[in-house]
C-alpha cells in the first residue's frame, strides 16, 4: 500500500457532486461512493476534514436573482450544506468510520457548534469532521469556508473534487475543444487569467498561508486515494 502524502486534508464537495446526473438533490449511490472513498483515505491514517457545498437544493444568488434578500438568500444555502453533512455523515457511519458534524450557525440537535481546538482534536481521533453552514455569514461562499477552515486547522492541502470537469482548462472545455488543462498553476495567474476555479477571497487565504489546492474529478472512483497518495491528477494551484 502506497503510503499518504499528506497527513491532514480538507476534502471541498461542491453540492452538485453529491447530486450525480441529476443535478439537483442527492443521489444516494453518489453519496455512497464519496463515503467509500472517503473511508479508503482514512484507512491510511490521514485526518480528514471535509466541506460540502449546498448548491444541489439551494444557491444563494439564484434567490437574490428572485428578488430575495440576498443575506437570507445566503442563510437559506448554508442550511443547505448542513443537510448535505448529515446525509455524508450518516453513509460515512454507516460504513464504520466515526464521523463529527460542526456547523458555524448553532444547531445543537443534529450537529456540534464549530470550535476550532474541538475539530482538531476529533481529526487527532481519526474521526472525519464534516464543516457545514459555511462561515456562517452571508456573502462567503464554500470555497472561502474551505479556506479558512484548512488555515485554522493547519491542513496541507485542500483537495478540490468536482463532478463536471477533471482540472483547470484554459477555457470551459464543454464550449472549447481546443481548451488545454493546467498541470500546475498559481495563485496569480488563475486570478489574473479569470479560470473561476474558486472566487478571490478563497485564493487570497489560499496564498496567503501557502496552502496548495488540487483540482480533480470524483466522478473516476478512487481518485481521492490517488490524488492523497501523491498521484498526478488533475490541476495543482500553489501560491508561486
Amino acid at each position: 500500500m502506497t503510503a499518504a502524502r499528506y497527513r491532514r486534508i480538507v476534502l471541498k464537495l461542491s453540492g452538485e457532486a453529491l447530486s450525480g446526473d441529476q443535478g439537483f438533490g442527492l443521489d444516494p449511490k453518489v453519496v455512497q461512493s464519496v463515503a467509500e472513498q472517503i473511508k479508503s483515505v482514512s484507512e491510511l491514517g490521514v485526518e480528514i476534514a471535509v466541506v460540502v457545498g449546498g448548491g444541489n437544493i439551494w444557491r444563494g444568488k439564484v434567490g437574490s436573482e428572485m428578488g430575495m434578500d440576498r443575506a437570507n438568500a445566503d442563510y437559506m444555502g448554508m442550511l443547505a450544506t448542513v443537510m448535505n453533512s448529515l446525509a455524508l455523515q450518516d453513509s460515512l457511519e454507516n460504513i464504520g468510520i466515526p464521523t463529527r458534524v460542526q456547523t458555524s450557525i448553532e444547531m445543537r440537535q443534529v450537529a456540534e457548534p464549530y470550535i476550532r481546538r474541538k475539530a482538531i482534536r476529533h481529526l487527532e481521533k481519526k474521526r472525519v469532521v464534516i464543516f457545514a453552514a459555511g462561515t456562517g455569514n452571508p456573502y462567503f461562499s464554500t470555497d472561502t469556508t474551505a479556506a479558512l477552515r484548512a488555515a485554522e486547522i493547519e491542513a496541507e492541502v485542500i483537495l478540490m473534487a468536482k463532478n463536471s470537469v477533471d482540472g483547470v482548462y484554459t477555457d470551459d472545455p464543454k464550449l472549447n475543444k481546443d481548451a488545454t488543462k493546467y498541470e500546475n498553476l498559481s495563485y496569480l495567474d488563475m486570478l489574473n487569467e479569470g479560470l473561476g476555479v474558486m472566487d478571490s477571497t478563497a485564493s487570497s487565504l489560499c496564498m496567503d498561508n501557502d496552502i496548495p489546492l488540487v483540482v480533480f474529478s470524483i466522478t473516476d472512483e478512487g481518485n481521492i486515494k490517488r490524488v492523497v497518495q501523491g498521484e498526478i491528477i488533475g490541476t495543482t494551484i500553489r501560491g508561486k
